[in-house]
Order: C-alpha cells, then sequence, then structure tokens
C-alpha cells in the first residue's frame, strides 16, 4: 500500500519495533496528526475473549472527561409533554415520536449521531431496526440509551458519552478526542475508557485479555502501547 508524504514523514517519528507506555504514546500521536483539519485519534484494543459466546461480550457505555470534541447531534423519541420539554431543555437537537420514525423509514434521514429513548417507545424505535442496526444507532439500555431518564442520557450524549464494543474480529474501536486536545486531555480520556474496558472483563474469559492496543489519528500511522500495562 502506498501512503502519502505526510504519512511517511510522520511514521518516522514512530519505532514500530517498540511498544509504548500509554502518555507517550498520545504524545507521538499527535505529533503524527499534520492534516489540514483537526484529526480524531482513535483507540483500537484487541481483546482475548470471543464474542461469538454471549458470555465472552465486552460492551458498555462512559462518559469521556473532556468529550469527544465533536457536536454530537441527538435524535429523541419519546412521548409526553414532560419527556419532550425535559428533552429539550437538555439540549436534544430533534424530538418527537411517530414522526420522526415515518422520516427516518419514509425519506432515510439520519442527521443524527446518537438516538435515545423511553422505554414505552420502543415498540416505534423496535421497527427501524434493519436501519438503525448497520449503523451502530440502535438504541440499547447497556449503553444507557433507553431510559425513562431522557434529560440525563441526552446531557450525557452531548457531554461526550461513548459506546465501547467488541467487533467481530474481538477488537474494540473508539475515538477518545481530538488531536487539538493535547497529550493531557487525551490521556485523560483513554484512561477512562481503558479502566472501563478492564473492568467489563467477563468472567468466562481466560488468558490475557488485552491483547494489543494501539493508538491512531485519522491520517496517521498508528502506535503501539505495551498491553501489560493492563494486566488483569
Amino acid at each position: 500500500m502506498k501512503h502519502g508524504k505526510k504519512y511517511v514523514d510522520s511514521a518516522k517519528l514512530i519505532d514500530k519495533t517498540k511498544l509504548y507506555d500509554p502518555s507517550e504514546a498520545l504524545a507521538t500521536v499527535v505529533k503524527t496528526a499534520t492534516a489540514k483539519f483537526d484529526e480524531t485519534i482513535e483507540l483500537h484494543v484487541k481483546l482475548g475473549v470471543d464474542s461469538r459466546h454471549a458470555d465472552q461480550q465486552v460492551r458498555g457505555a462512559i462518559v469521556l472527561p473532556n468529550g469527544t470534541g465533536k457536536n454530537v447531534k441527538v435524535l429523541a423519541i419519546c412521548k409526553g409533554e414532560e419527556n419532550e420539554k425535559a428533552a429539550k431543555e437538555a439540549g436534544a437537537d430533534y424530538i418527537g415520536a411517530e414522526d420522526m420514525a415515518q422520516k427516518i423509514q419514509t425519506e432515510n434521514w439520519m442527521d443524527f449521531d446518537v438516538l435515545i429513548t423511553t422505554p414505552d417507545c420502543m415498540g416505534i424505535v423496535g421497527r427501524l431496526g434493519k436501519i438503525l442496526g448497520p449503523r451502530g444507532l440502535m438504541p440499547n439500555p447497556k449503553a444507557g440509551t433507553v431510559t425513562p431518564d431522557i434529560a440525563r442520557a441526552v446531557k450525557e450524549a452531548k457531554a461526550g458519552k461513548i459506546e465501547y464494543r467488541l467487533d467481530k474480529t474481538n477488537i474494540i474501536h473508539c475515538p477518545i478526542g481530538k488531536a487539538s486536545f493535547g497529550e493531557a486531555k487525551l490521556s485523560e480520556n483513554f484512561d477512562t475508557l481503558m479502566g472501563a474496558i478492564v473492568k467489563a472483563k467477563p468472567a468466562a474469559a481466560k488468558g490475557q485479555y488485552i491483547k494489543s492496543c494501539a493508538v491512531t489519528s485519522t491520517m496517521g500511522p498508528s502506535v503501539r502501547i505495551n498491553p501489560a500495562k493492563f494486566s488483569v
């Protein structure tokens, strides 16, 4: 695979034979983020579990202390004047019920990043599974996006709440901020997310839990982190 000059120059800053400490890795990845836009810094963690087994699933949601740096658009699907008012005051960008579901179904409207709903509206949202599921937008109680406390859920989403979960290759991929955050703020977000992943270790998981760990910027090369730092 052929890379551009900026990528090649950035790669020279990284020792590919080395497993970095987290703070050094984050400081390095910030230096490699040389694009003209504010690149997103992502964390990729391979776990020693098998996602095909229900008792080895790793999934959850946390609020990053410094947010993600992204302006998150929230759709709240709820009924009743009280819930609608609470969602609006909490900062929801779009609010509705049957009307919003219809808009998604008939217009393929997807101008939102997070969908939050109340338990009594899951019948409405459930019909959208085939549309929302493949995009990772289907609300889930474990992620806190199906809840009777819609105001709290909206506030957390706007503040930088992210969901982490395994893909089919047993890897978790999550944004932890922007390059402009700098090493200190990224480290706080990194520690919060890694702490949650370690805490979520399934009882059925055997052997080494954190197999590998790396951070990367949107356009830059990855920096590998020593997984022994997270032995559990």
